[in-house]
């Protein structure tokens, strides 16, 4: 894996294979960073089936004040703390944790949010709901899904942006005033 872009840029990092890990290729990940530009700097972010760490070190890498990464995988979650400190992030976070059980006893609001789940398991309708209450106003929420995955958005949330890339499309979400 590859770092894109921000303090971090070309740095690889090394990561062991698990099932349903497939981390965001180089353009997806530079697409989505392209749209994050004017929010990134500062935002505290949440990974929340953070896999290989790609979105969220992506993320600390251009800027971000924090980021929590969540990941099941008790193997994964030890190689994302590696790579935080490989790269002498203090201001990442990583939580061995599954992730509905990470939103009840989350507290602080995030300004961004990636969800970028092992496809076809209905894992983000399972947490899209309990995941706004933990979302800054104006919160953004990046979302990648197989091809032809099926997702229905809360009425809260507004698209903002979504692109098809071979067999993943991705769509950026933000919270709306209403909320």
């Amino acid at each position: 894996m590859r770092i894109i872009g921000g303090q971090w840029r070309s740095r690889k990092l090394e990561f062991h294979s698990a099932e349903g890990l497939r981390p965001s290729g180089d353009r997806i990940r530079e697409t989505l960073f392209n749209w994050l530009a004017p929010y990134i700097e500062g935002a505290r972010c949440l990974d929340l089936f953070a896999g290989s760490g790609a979105l969220g070190l992506e993320a600390l890498s251009r800027g971000a004040a924090a980021c929590d990464f969540v990941e099941l995988n008790t193997q994964s979650a030890r190689q994302i703390e590696q790579h935080l400190k490989t790269l002498q992030a203090t201001n990442g976070k990583v939580h061995n944790a599954d992730a509905l059980q990470f939103l009840t006893t989350a507290h602080l609001p995030y300004d961004i949010v990636f969800l970028d789940p092992p496809f076809h398991q209905g894992l983000i309708d399972k947490v899209i709901n309990p995941l706004l209450d933990h979302i800054a106003q104006e919160g953004l929420i990046y979302i990648e899904l197989a091809k032809g995955e099926a997702f229905q958005a809360p009425a809260s949330i507004a698209m903002k942006k979504s692109k098809l890339a071979s067999q993943v499309e991705f769509q950026l979400y933000q919270v709306s005033d209403s909320l």
